[in-house]
């Protein structure tokens, strides 16, 4: 019997890896990220929190809040996407956005995105301290498909069998009465003339339909397959006498394609690519790792002491054209390492589920402590809701924050079940990088590469410029979809890097 529940178990074990592999694989099909943009920063003078929901659709009309977070006179907001390409012609004037009745503090606006690709949203304010600009990346993708409202489906199909109808009214009418005297009746052969018309005209029209119909899918099918979908990767474990190395490579035919349209990868924050590991089903180990490339599609990185399981792999990407994705793939991790050196200084990682103590507050491993300061209202889908953290030195003082690669903080979510991942920063959803390119582009950089060396030049000259508020941090978000999340912020104090985990459940939109 001992044998056979030991086999049980086994299989038991095995079922559901293979499960959570499948599970995973799934995801991996699907776009993770969040989407909608979330920007927090200052136009000029003005403190402002934009917020840029995505159609879904291409071309599609966004939606556009801009939110002040300090009290300001303002005369007017203006909105304007750009498109990224340095050969676009100037832009169109600016829309005006609208305040919102009941929050002097809100406006907002509607944009068209016509072209697929990337696109920075410049908002301009306009008051009394002056007139202040900044620019939001947004990526204007197609990922789904608007179906037809069944009402004005019917509407539309009563309306063209009245066209049909009277379009073949006129052409009987034409052939029997035409050239008739006033008062004159049709004879026979003019009436059956007039039949044969009516036949005739029957059968064009049911070939312009017909034809209109396969014209049609046409267009659906290719607008099927242009629906965007991250670029394919893989994930591959090695072990190694130095410890467990992995292989991360995008193997997708457009990428390794020399025609591709795809412009070259550029560093964000220093880094080519940004890949977290994340243990599938309980959410138990946890890695923020910065691979080195071996060539343009591969990238390997050493594998830090992780429990043993399947795991989902995100790694976030930023192309020379602003273009941000999240590419999803999956390993399978063994025995842990004993040992483990960093392939990169910014590299963290963090395994077990960490105890909570009351009030959402986390222990950090140099004694600190990191607290969530939620409200009680519970999160609801698509309702703006900032994360804001605090930490406190093991003296009960606010904690000396440094840069973390440039930023205050970083924060990683997901759901439970990988369908949603995200990458965030103080400054929301956007890449730092992706917004530099819009605004240091030049008619020049059709050339791929020239813009690349000019950020990296860029990046080298200004270091961890970023300053950090006292024992203090926040991220401006919403979440997408509903269901059970978690959340780790990652911060560094006395020079080390440290992570706070936290959980948070979220309800659906009512």
């Amino acid at each position: 019997m001992g044998e056979l529940d030991d086999e049980a178990a086994a299989m038991t074990r095995l079922g559901l890896r293979l499960g959570a592999l499948v599970g995973i694989g799934l995801v991996a099909l699907a776009h993770v990220g969040s989407p909608d943009t979330y920007f927090e920063g200052a136009a000029g003078p003005y403190p402002v929190r934009v917020v840029v929901r995505n159609p879904g659709v291409v071309p599609g009309l966004a939606q556009i809040t801009v939110r002040l977070l300090a009290p300001h006179a303002v005369r007017r907001v203006l909105v304007l996407p750009v498109f990224w390409d340095p050969r676009t012609a100037a832009p169109p004037p600016a829309d005006v956005a609208t305040p919102v009745p009941g929050d002097s503090t809100l406006y907002s606006a509607a944009l068209w995105l016509m072209s697929s690709g990337s696109y920075s949203v410049r908002v301009t304010i306009e008051g009394a301290a002056g007139t202040g600009t900044t620019l939001v990346p947004v990526l204007a993708v197609a990922t789904r498909r608007l179906a037809l409202d069944k009402p004005l489906g019917a509407a539309l199909l009563a309306l063209g069998a009245f066209l049909c109808a009277g379009a073949l009214t006129i052409v009987g009418a034409a052939v029997r009465e035409s050239g008739l005297e006033p008062g004159a009746e049709p004879d026979r052969g003019r009436t059956r003339r007039s039949r044969i018309a009516i036949l005739l005209g029957a059968l064009v029209l049911a070939f312009a339909l017909i034809g209109g119909r396969a014209w049609w899918n046409a267009v659906d099918a290719a607008y099927r397959s242009g629906l965007y979908r991250p670029l394919h990767a893989t994930a591959a474990v090695q072990a190694s006498a130095a410890g467990s190395v992995l292989h991360f490579t995008i193997d997708d035919s457009s990428w390794a394609n020399r025609q591709r349209q795809w412009t070259p990868l550029i560093p964000d924050h220093g880094h080519l690519m940004h890949l977290f590991l994340v243990r599938a089903r309980s959410l138990d180990g946890f890695a923020h790792l910065h691979p080195l490339p071996l060539d343009s599609a591969t990238f390997e990185t050493a594998l830090p002491p992780l429990p043993a399981g399947p795991y989902r792999v995100y790694a976030d990407i930023v192309h020379e054209s602003g273009f941000t994705e999240t590419l999803v793939a999956t390993a399978e991790i063994g025995s842990p390492a004993t040992a483990w050196r960093p392939s990169d200084p910014d590299d963290a990682w963090l395994s077990g589920n960490v105890k909570r103590e009351k009030g959402n507050v986390v222990p950090l491993a140099d004694g600190s402590t990191m607290t969530w300061e939620r409200a009680d209202t519970p999160f609801v889908v698509d309702q703006d809701a900032p994360l804001r953290f605090t930490v406190t030195g093991p003296d009960g003082k606010p904690a000396a924050l440094e840069p973390y690669m440039g930023m205050a903080a970083h924060a990683m979510i997901t759901r439970d079940d990988g369908a949603v991942f995200v990458h965030l920063h103080p400054a929301g959803t956007i890449s730092v990088t992706a917004q530099e390119t819009f605004v240091v582009r030049q008619p020049s950089d059709t050339v791929q590469g020239e813009l690349s060396k000019r950020l990296a030049a860029m990046e080298m000259a200004s270091g961890d410029r970023k300053a950090v508020a006292a024992g203090e941090v926040s991220f401006p978000y919403a979440f997408p979809q509903p269901g059970h999340y978690r959340i780790w912020v990652q911060v560094r104090h006395s020079g080390r890097i440290e992570t706070g985990v936290f959980d948070v459940d979220v309800r659906a939109a009512r």
